[in-house]
């Protein structure tokens, strides 16, 4: 697959079959549709290629109303890659692409910047200033420029429910794992490289892997029994505290630190996945250190405990259907 930050340049340009949409969480209504979308891709001979934002249009909007992020960028590429994407056109969301007429968007974008020949969007897919345009004027911008264009309906749950990423956020935010496991197909997860920390779970006699979260405000937070992809060949178990920690740090910086209950080692530098399989409280500021340490003392009992009901401690019990490395070029 590959990624191009802003439209590719002359040279990399190719007819195509398109979706545009943000994909926060790539659940499975994304799922459905970039499989409708990979065939139609398919029966014309084209390569499957997406237009994603970054910033979110509703933080470029509005920061400080702005709902949680689902998932890093590199796991929302990631998602699109293993969904049969081709190419991810990766659009800054700024005032000046934000004030483009639905004429003008579809003129730049679509036809001279991506040379789209097929376009599928959901439902509730608006573009242009002020999201003026809709499903009947690209259609009817098709029939002029001669790209064909298809909407998809909405993908429920079993009960009827619609499958969205607010849906997801909403189960993330409430730590209902299994909730936002049934929307996603698959365990939620965060990648990320592991970095130096103050080494404080070292000296409390609890070493972590620290990833740095880039979003101020991710969906999810609190202590929690995970598994971990990319530092041995196998999936390693542990206990995982993702917030602010406040007992020890109040400079609002978000941080994911993980203990691995059956290994120690150097893992500074790796790309390493890790999966959020049940929450077990919320964070806590405690009164001392010792306090802390005996906390994350009973997470660790507490998580092990889970693994050994469960069954879970076989490494690849379970599947999310990510890479564990990445391969793809980013221009």
């Amino acid at each position: 697959m590959r990624v191009f930050r802003g439209l590719p340049n002359a040279e990399s340009r190719a007819p195509c079959a398109l979706t545009i949409g943000n994909f926060d969480g790539v659940h499975r209504g994304h799922q459905a549709l970039l499989a409708h979308v990979r065939a139609a891709a398919d029966a014309r001979g084209l390569p499957v290629c997406v237009m994603t934002f970054e910033p979110h249009p509703r933080e470029f909007f509005n920061p400080a109303g702005a709902p949680p992020r689902i998932a890093m960028l590199r796991d929302k590429l990631e998602a699109l890659r293993t969904n049969g994407v081709d190419r991810v056109v990766v659009e800054h969301f700024n005032h000046t692409f934000a004030s483009q007429s639905p004429d003008a968007f579809v003129e730049r974008i679509i036809v001279k910047g991506l040379h789209a020949r097929w376009i599928m969007i959901g439902d509730d897919f608006r573009y242009g200033t002020k999201r003026a345009g809709d499903f009947a004027s690209l259609k009817a911008a098709g029939q002029q420029y001669g790209f064909e264009v298809e909407q998809m309906a909405t993908v429920a749950d079993p009960s009827g429910a619609r499958i969205s990423s607010s849906g997801v956020r909403a189960a993330l935010v409430a730590g209902d794992l299994d909730a936002a496991r049934a929307a996603l197909g698959r365990d939620y997860l965060i990648s990320g490289h592991v970095v130096h920390g103050m080494k404080l779970g070292r000296d409390l006699g609890f070493p972590t892997l620290n990833l740095p979260i880039a979003h101020k405000r991710p969906a999810l937070a609190g202590i929690f029994v995970v598994r971990v992809h990319g530092v041995t060949d196998e999936p390693l178990p542990g206990v995982a505290s993702l917030g602010l920690r406040p007992t020890v740090d109040d400079s609002g910086r978000v941080l994911l630190e993980v203990h691995l209950l059956d290994w120690h080692g150097d893992a500074y530098g790796k790309l390493v996945r890790v999966e959020f399989l049940k929450k077990l409280r919320d964070e806590e500021k405690f009164v001392d250190l010792e306090t802390l340490t005996a906390a994350i003392a009973r997470d660790v009992a507490n998580a092990r405990a889970w693994f050994a009901a469960v069954g879970a401690g076989t490494p690849g019990s379970r599947s999310t259907g990510f890479a564990t490395s990445a391969t793809d070029r980013i221009r």
